[in-house]
């Protein structure tokens, strides 16, 4: 979910008027507007949040921020106003704690334990200014200097304000106040001279001058583009540099290196991008980068890490190495100078290995934790994030599966052993994960160390408990008005303290006025407001049409008072099914907020049959059926029923027929067409599962072993191709005729679905009906707040079908799991979907050998 902060120059050079006579902040105004609208083509941009911050002394600062709408955050963007200084530097740290506010406490940054660029939260803060001298109480500032103290607790751990996924833009205003007679200028916007610029460029964004509205267009055009999901590295080389390359991609001894001078490419600030997972919506990862210092137990507080991790290459030409069914990361690099070097080497088949000092107990380099490497096309340069110290780690395992069979001797557990000295203590969770998945046996104790010290991890707790009373605090000051300076008191002199009405002189005046008779009432003149009464509590009373304050009667003021006021308020319905007014005055800015719209409706009901396809009401005929019922939105939901006998086993698009994945461990070349995806040659055995420690935080959760526990019984098979329940022993069969195609043969399988003694036979049509309400009771379960996941694979195993059924619907439920950002119940939806496909494969196996023996 990408984040949208707007930085809005509220000082008061922002009054300045262009040559079209609009100031800089109604133009600051319409570009976010502009902005809004350009973003809105994306299908992406319904996650966005936009905050807003402004030049005010914080916590005034923050007009919306994370609890806000985006109602609010138009509202209060129309009606800032420009006055005060030009604090650009209090603004900037009062948003980038605004953004980190609750990093410490979902434990995104994972001090002390790697960094992973899967836990992110993009962020993107777009500032609009006039480039003006920075000015304060003091004096006129020159350079940009941003407030070191910070109320947020724990930004000591950081030296920067921001963070890797946090980038700054910079609009800057030059537009002239007399409409130029010089023809505009087409190409790139240049970059602004500023002391924003530099700022820019450390978080890896970029300033822009814009001179003309045709500009700033362009600019906002470019900036819509910038909205990726991905974190910022400093790449340096170390070593010498590479041999030239001639045309055929071979070594020219004769060609001349320039080794003796710094290159564009020796140093590089640029973005990774980071692709959300296309089954959950969400990025997923394995292996972390590793830190810059190595844990150790007597460590009582944590060196401060720099935002951007510095991560080193050596141009050593390596042959890329992985083996199968360990999972690795895949990442591609944003177009630099560096990215343009290797592409030009056309290199496809060899990498660069990547480094980060002082990661390793033993060497000051550290060891290698995955390497550079371009496209087989040529068109990008991605990072591979693989173990720490992999080219140890891979022929160790290539000999556990090729020459021991998962049956290790003494001297590979000494080796085994020797290597895990060498590796940082975070990285043994995800190495214990990988292994289990690639069916090895338990290599690493569970007694597994973090390596860092209980002082340490109790300051991390205390700072995670303070940070949330200051979440709170700042939250709770969003949308506050700065108080208002007291002005000059004036003592009244004026008759003492009486009344106005006791005072001579406005009697005296007040006779002039009405004259000496006593006042009398006036006849109301009904032709003037026709149709207009006093809004009425008491339906006895008579309507009352006074149009002077004087013609009521004193015994009436107050009746009238209330009356007037509940006109006025409109808080009362005279007439049954009458709409507020407001409903038909919407303001312009507010008519396209259909995202609000949309959340104060109801869920809709669900269909009274929804197996049937819909009909597709088309002209000339509205019965008519639509030739692609079976085409629907995967985010919205499947349809399950009598479309699946629509497709025989072994056609295209159906399960059945999937390719065979091979199974042997060894180390090789890494196929282009699997790199290129980003896969190992058993990229569907992966387990995408979250840290153990992560897991902990629910303490109303279920435990591990409750949820393998479900997922077993879910998953449970017999070799007769029967699905058993034990709540029930109630035996149902997996399908009533279908074919499996295995090594191009189809082989048929003799329907199941026979009556079972002491057990109720179940129709097509039951089933499908008990399906559909479990469907409905998946929906409102996984809305739900909180982590009790118990009733989910309750409701998973009560599906009534074949396996392959069961496998649709909890791939249906991991999307909505990843609609509401449920990512501990995806990750162990995907653990049960690995069980379901393994145990298929191995019902596949077991008809096989039984239609061998026969």
């Amino acid at each position: 979910m990408p984040i949208l902060l707007f930085l809005i120059d509220t000082s008061a050079s922002m009054n300045q008027r262009t040559d079209l006579g609009t100031s800089y902040l109604d133009i600051a105004k319409g570009a976010v507007e502009l902005f809004l609208k350009l973003r809105a083509r994306d299908p992406a941009s319904r996650g966005d949040r936009y905050m807003l911050v402004t030049y005010d002394e914080p916590p005034y600062c923050i007009k919306a921020g994370w609890k806000e709408n985006h109602a609010t955050f138009m509202s209060e963007l129309k009606n800032l106003q420009a006055s005060g200084l030009t604090t650009l530097g209090q603004a900037l740290r009062s948003s980038f704690d605004l953004l980190n506010l609750n990093r410490l406490i979902s434990g995104i940054d994972n001090y002390g334990q790697g960094r992973n660029p899967f836990f992110l939260e993009p962020s993107i803060l777009i500032t609009i200014t006039d480039g003006n001298k920075l000015t304060s109480t003091a004096s006129v500032q020159e350079e940009l200097h941003l407030p070191l103290n910070s109320p947020l607790p724990g930004s000591e751990l950081t030296k920067e304000p921001f963070r890797w996924d946090q980038r700054l833009f910079a609009l800057v205003l030059r537009l002239p106040g007399v409409a130029s007679t010089e023809p505009e200028q087409l190409g790139s916007v240049p970059t602004d001279e500023s002391a924003i610029t530099q700022m820019c460029e450390v978080t890896g964004g970029r300033s822009y001058c814009v001179r003309t509205q045709r500009m700033l267009n362009q600019c906002l055009e470019s900036l819509v583009q910038k909205v990726q999901s991905g974190v910022v590295i400093n790449f340096e080389k170390t070593g010498p540099d590479p041999l030239p390359v001639g045309e055929d991609g071979l070594m020219d001894l004769c060609r001349p290196s320039n080794s003796f001078g710094a290159q564009p490419w020796h140093s590089c600030h640029k973005l990774i991008y980071v692709r959300p997972n296309s089954k959950t919506g969400v990025p997923v990862g394995h292996w972390p980068i590793p830190e810059s210092f190595w844990p150790e137990q007597n460590l009582s507080s944590l060196p401060p890490r720099t935002s951007h991790p510095v991560v080193r290459f050596s141009c050593v030409d390596c042959e890329p190495m992985v083996i199968d069914k360990l999972p690795f990361d895949k990442y591609e690099l944003e177009p630099s100078p560096l990215t343009q070097y290797i592409l030009e080497r056309k290199s496809p088949h060899t990498c660069w290995q990547v480094f980060v000092t002082s990661s390793g107990k033993y060497n000051e380099l550290g060891y290698p934790f995955g390497y550079l490497k371009a496209s087989t096309t040529l068109t990008c340069v991605n990072l591979f994030v693989m173990p720490y110290n992999y080219p140890v780690l891979l022929p160790l395992l290539d000999d556990l599966f090729k020459v021991h069979k998962l049956k290790p001797n003494l001297k590979w557990r000494q080796a085994f052993d020797s290597y895990l000295k060498t590796l940082p203590p975070y990285y043994l969770l995800p190495l214990k994960k990988a292994l289990r998945m690639m069916g090895a046996p338990n290599l690493i104790s569970d007694n597994l160390d973090c390596g860092l010290s209980y002082s340490v991890i109790s300051y991390l707790k205390k700072l995670s408990q303070q940070t949330k009373l200051e979440s709170e605090r700042i939250l709770a000051s969003v949308g506050k008005k700065p108080p208002q300076e007291i002005g000059i008191k004036v003592k009244n002199h004026s008759g003492g303290g009486l009344a106005l009405a006791h005072n001579k002189n406005f009697r005296k005046l007040l006779k002039e006025i009405i004259g000496e008779s006593a006042p009398r009432l006036t006849e109301p003149n009904t032709k003037e407001f026709a149709g207009f009464q006093v809004g009425l509590f008491n339906k006895d009373l008579k309507p009352q049409t006074y149009r002077n304050a004087y013609d009521i009667p004193r015994r009436g003021l107050l009746d009238q008072l209330t009356r007037m006021r509940s006109n006025l308020l409109k808080t009362r319905k005279f007439i049954v099914g009458q709409d507020e007014d407001s409903l038909h005055s919407v303001p312009v800015a507010q008519m396209g907020n259909y995202q609000e719209y949309l959340k104060m409706l109801a869920s809709p009901l669900r269909e009274i049959d929804p197996d049937q396809p819909k009909r597709l009401h088309t002209f000339g005929n509205p019965f008519k059926q639509d030739k692609k019922g079976m085409m629907i939105d995967e985010a919205d939901e499947f349809i399950v029923g009598p479309q699946n006998k629509l497709k025989r086993p072994g056609e295209p698009n159906s399960p059945m027929s999937s390719k065979r994945r091979r199974n042997v461990p060894v180390i090789h070349d890494i196929h282009e067409d699997k790199m290129e995806n980003g896969q190992s040659p058993a990229d569907g055995f992966l387990l995408k599962s979250s840290p153990a420690e992560f897991m902990n935080m629910a303490g109303d959760g279920l435990i591990s072993n409750q949820l393998d526990s479900l997922s077993d019984d879910f998953t449970s098979l017999r070799k007769d191709g029967l699905i058993h329940k034990p709540s029930n022993n109630i035996l149902i069969g997996a399908a009533k005729s279908c074919s499996l195609s295995v090594d191009d043969r189809k082989i048929p399988v003799a329907s199941a679905l026979d009556t079972v003694p002491n057990s109720m036979q179940i129709t097509p049509a039951m089933a499908q009906g008990i399906n559909a309400d479990i469907k409905h009771q998946l929906m409102k379960e996984v809305r739900k707040f909180g982590r009790k996941y118990e009733r989910i694979f309750v409701l998973l195993e009560e599906v009534q079908g074949p396996l392959e059924l069961k496998k649709q619907f909890v791939e249906f439920t991991i999307k909505e799991a990843a609609r509401f950002k449920r990512r501990v119940l995806i990750q162990y939806l995907e653990k049960v979907l690995e069980k379901i496909d393994s145990h298929h494969l191995l019902n596949n196996v077991n008809h096989i050998n039984s239609r061998s023996s026969c």
